[in-house]
């Protein structure tokens, strides 16, 4: 017998979309997926803080706290919005978004400010420089390259946007 409750975790027992995803190339397209939605709001944040902390004349780490935490708002507010649409309520919508994409931005966030960091001069050649904008650019493609293994292991796994992505169907 199926009641709606049975139903409803029936349904999100495994995700739609979801089966095989141990080895299948579906995880890579949305491991793909993940990456850009979280490189996105990350990079919101990033650019953001970045600029204005460039702007304001702030030191290296000062910026990159700004950035930081900028970048997690970001990426975070893009996740809770696209399953609030969804119809989950905001409670329930917080803790997917955590659920789903604190490894992710964790990941990406480490990566793409060390290589900010350690690009020479990139932190403090100012904002029309093409120093810097070169740098934030290489940054955000190598922290893409090293997050979407980590974020396809999780989706494998039924974890990270794997989360998220039951409430786009």
């Amino acid at each position: 017998m199926e009641n709606g409750h049975e139903m409803h975790t029936a349904e999100h027992a495994t995700p739609a979309g979801h089966e095989g995803h141990a080895g299948g190339g579906s995880s890579w397209r949305i491991a793909v997926s993940a990456t850009l939605h979280c490189l996105t709001g990350c990079a919101i944040g990033e650019v953001l803080g970045m600029v204005l902390g460039t702007w304001w004349g702030w030191g290296t780490w000062s910026t990159v706290a700004l950035a930081v935490a900028l970048a997690f708002f970001f990426g975070y507010l893009l996740t809770v919005t696209s399953v609030l649409r969804a119809g989950l309520p905001f409670a329930a919508a917080v803790k997917v978004a955590l659920a789903a994409d604190t490894i992710s931005i964790t990941v990406m966030e480490i990566v793409d400010n060390a290589v900010m960091v350690l690009v020479p001069g990139a932190m403090h050649a100012g904002l029309a420089n093409w120093i810097f904008w070169a740098a934030l650019a290489f940054a955000f493609a190598v922290a893409f390259v090293v997050t979407l293994p980590v974020n396809r292991a999780m989706i494998s796994r039924g974890k990270g946007h794997a989360v998220v992505h039951e409430y786009h169907h």
